[in-house]
């Protein structure tokens, strides 16, 4: 599968906190050492934006992260908290087939499934049947994971289909997937950066990606 392994995936997007509690959100400082360009929600979303966290390999070098808009999505403690209203961009490194920071093994190339798998991942984080306790939640997080990670490999097949939003103003071509828990979006910037995104209460079909002039914008 070329993606990123799940090894990787530790620091996947939306990675939380205690329950009922927002993730964990990091400063600025992370966004500010990446090679690439951040994506978020472009002019036309009016609505706040925040900023999540970044994941970089054992030698610094940022390899992802994501930035998130609309209303903080919290871990499901009860019925009715998957209320809220979200949308999070995940943007991935173009990046080659590698070898890993601790030169103990070989990364594969990031493509269109690593955004998918790590927009699917972070969806999954916050949503899980609100009567599991820990134990039943940690079994179902792994089997929903395992299940995200196949999806992510079949990109170009049911049940994902295709999507086009602009991105910079210039219309590309997402694969799009919806659960009961979400949608889940992945796609290639013009610039070659992967963009993957995942959401729930707004709707995929309206939105539109754009490079972020300023970071800092997103930092509370």
């Amino acid at each position: 599968m070329e993606t990123t392994s799940r090894a990787e995936a530790d620091g996947a997007p939306g990675t939380g906190t205690a329950e009922g509690m927002p993730a964990t959100r990091r400063t600025v400082d992370g966004y500010l050492k990446a090679p690439f360009p951040w994506y978020g929600l472009d002019e036309a979303f009016t609505g706040p934006r925040w900023l999540m966290q970044v994941t970089a390999a054992a030698d610094g070098t940022v390899q992802h992260g994501c930035t998130g808009h609309g209303e903080e999505p919290v871990l499901r403690v009860a019925e009715g908290d998957e209320k809220a209203r979200f949308a999070v961009v995940v943007t991935v490194a173009s990046s080659p087939t590698r070898g890993s920071g601790d030169g103990t093994g070989v990364l594969e190339a990031t493509t269109v499934s690593s955004a998918a798998w790590l927009a699917g991942s972070g969806l999954l984080t916050y949503t899980w049947p609100a009567q599991m306790d820990h134990v039943l939640r940690t079994e179902w997080l792994s089997q929903q994971t395992e299940a995200a990670f196949a999806l992510a490999d079949e990109v170009g097949q049911a049940p994902w289909s295709t999507l086009s939003l602009p991105v910079d103003g210039v219309p590309v071509d997402f694969h799009y997937r919806e659960s009961e828990f979400g949608w889940i979006l992945a796609g290639s910037a013009p610039d070659g950066v992967h963009i993957g995104a995942y959401g729930r209460g707004m709707s995929a079909y309206g939105l539109g990606f754009a490079v972020i002039g300023d970071i800092r914008t997103y930092e509370a």
